[in-house]
């Protein structure tokens, strides 16, 4: 069985953090690939850029270019395809439908552990994936342990822990830094800044 790790988020816009922590989590879980799954219209998340934002196949075509020069990288337009509200939950459960072959390992910070379950259907998202829970190399691994053993009684959850050294990028600030005529260099792949200029997202 194939093993594959899922980064679901807005990715508004998808910056090197992103990236960096999906080839982190390839390389020590050894996954065979990564899927990139941008969200459609987040019932957790309103879309709190400012100016002009882009729409969701936009933000598709940010997360494909960002990702176009890894052979391990996927951008899959699952939940930007559905209608509605996006539920991780019903992500998870088709991708296990349409490809039961595979193993899911779902990748995101360790602090989402706190929140999890005040997700939707939390139980189903344990019941398809393993979770890679990425935990800042300056966190003390025992301060979450009582939160993942809940979550393993409680649900029988899979969680392993992912050192990640902490990477000091947010889309919250790149969306600031364009609004103010700052350089984003450095901090999102080339093809990506490209694409945000063309389109003028962000500025004011």
């Amino acid at each position: 069985m194939s093993k594959i790790g899922i980064m679901g988020g807005s990715f508004n816009p998808i910056h090197f953090g992103h990236l960096m922590l999906a080839e982190c989590a390839r390389e020590e879980f050894r996954l065979d690939e990564v899927w990139f799954v941008p969200t459609g219209y987040s019932y957790m998340k309103q879309n709190d850029s400012e100016g002009k934002g882009p729409l969701a196949v936009e933000r598709l075509e940010m997360t494909r270019l960002a990702t176009e020069g890894n052979s391990y990288f996927q951008c899959l337009d699952i939940e930007v395809q559905r209608k509605g509200n996006t539920y991780t939950y019903e992500t998870l459960q088709e991708l296990k439908s349409k490809y039961p072959e595979n193993n899911f390992y779902f990748i995101f910070g360790a602090d989402c552990l706190y929140g999890i379950e005040h997700w939707k259907e939390p139980e189903q998202i344990f019941n398809s994936c393993e979770i890679v829970a990425a935990l800042r190399t300056d966190f003390v691994e025992e301060d979450m342990q009582t939160k993942i053993n809940e979550l393993q009684e409680k649900y029988n959850a899979r969680i392993h822990f992912l050192p990640f050294r902490e990477i000091a990028l947010s889309s919250t600030d790149i969306r600031e830094r364009v609004r103010k005529g700052k350089s984003i260099h450095y901090m999102v792949p080339e093809s990506v800044i490209f694409y945000i200029e063309e389109k003028g997202f962000y500025s004011t």
